[in-house]
């Protein structure tokens, strides 16, 4: 029964220093010092500016926002691991030396957006709907949705679609069942993109591709065959756009592998992109030729002004050598 008490003593110390951790970091600007990035960041840092543009503090705006984001994740995993740590030292020391493994059920337990891990009365692990988001203040992490709403940030809006698929009373109404976020930063009149704007997109996406590809590959974070045909593109330049372009293709698919990519699974494409470029909605849209919300590879290639013929399949490849 001692050690019970301590446990649970030790585990509430940690817990409120967490918490006191955090308010203290939501007040000032975080860096982030490892090597991972989300796509989304990448995104919003390497996409080539159009010709005579240059990238204002909009874009630092973002960047740094979701760098905080990225940091506070990092965080809280770290604390959770700690906290494992500290029961397993209890354990030993309360079992004569004895190895005594104590795990934290829910750091086997991965919860969709807007849920969070909890241990229920039973000690089993149990998704369940995030009981209150951060209050923020920060203009950097508010979100717009597909209803053409602004929210604090995303954790609202995944919380409200998770109690409404819970079918809690808290749930605003039956349209938020389906919520999505259309981009980061808040809801704004987009401009029309231009024709001449259009045509040059096609390129400045090509470049972006290479880009992100070319970041990851310094990073060390592709998959050796990734690697070999981003090494490919170096040494060949008419493969930099191909490979590129079949990459980043085969990875929004990698979901479900089904040889066609919906328009949900282009969501790490458009949602950080269109606060900083207004004609990414509409070329995506083009994209899909026969408006079936599937956008197969040929018609990827197409819309980004690749020779059909150059284009090949290697997505089995890439699925293979990844299992």
């Amino acid at each position: 029964m001692r050690s019970y008490l301590l446990v649970l003593a030790l585990l509430a110390v940690t817990i409120c220093s967490t918490e006191a951790v955090l308010k203290r970091r939501k007040h000032r600007r975080l860096r982030t010092t490892t090597t991972t990035e989300p796509a989304m960041l990448a995104a919003a840092r390497l996409f080539p500016p159009a010709a005579g543009a240059a990238r204002g503090d909009e874009a630092e705006h973002l960047e740094l926002g979701m760098a905080e984001r990225l940091d506070e994740t990092r965080f809280q995993e770290s604390e959770r691991a700690r906290v494992n740590e500290i029961m397993n030292e209890v354990g030993d020391e309360n079992n004569g030396g004895n190895e005594v493994f104590m795990e934290d059920p829910c750091l086997k337990v991965h919860c969709s957006a807007g849920r969070v891990c909890e241990i229920d009365e039973h000690g089993d692990a149990v998704c369940n709907c995030i009981k209150d988001c951060p209050y923020e203040t920060d203009s950097r992490r508010k979100v717009c949705t597909h209803h053409n709403e602004t929210w604090p940030s995303d954790c609202d809006v995944y919380r409200q679609r998770c109690l409404c698929l819970d079918n809690s009373e808290l749930c605003r109404g039956p349209q938020y069942h389906h919520v999505q976020i259309e981009y980061y930063g808040a809801c704004r009149e987009m401009p029309e993109c231009l024709e001449s704007e259009m045509s040059d997109f096609p390129r400045r996406m090509r470049d972006w591709l290479f880009n992100i590809m070319r970041d990851m590959a310094e990073r060390r974070e592709l998959s050796p065959h990734y690697l070999h045909m981003e090494r490919e593109a170096e040494a060949n330049l008419t493969r930099r756009w191909t490979n590129a372009a079949i990459w980043k293709w085969c990875d929004l698919d990698a979901h479900d592998n089904d040889r066609f990519v919906s328009r949900h699974e282009l969501f790490p494409i458009r949602a950080p992109l269109m606060s900083l470029e207004h004609c990414i909605a509409p070329f995506l849209d083009r994209c899909d030729e026969d408006d079936d919300h599937r956008i197969t590879l040929a018609e990827w290639g197409k819309c980004l002004e690749l020779d059909e013929y150059e284009l090949e399949d290697r997505c089995d490849e890439l699925t293979d050598e990844a299992a």
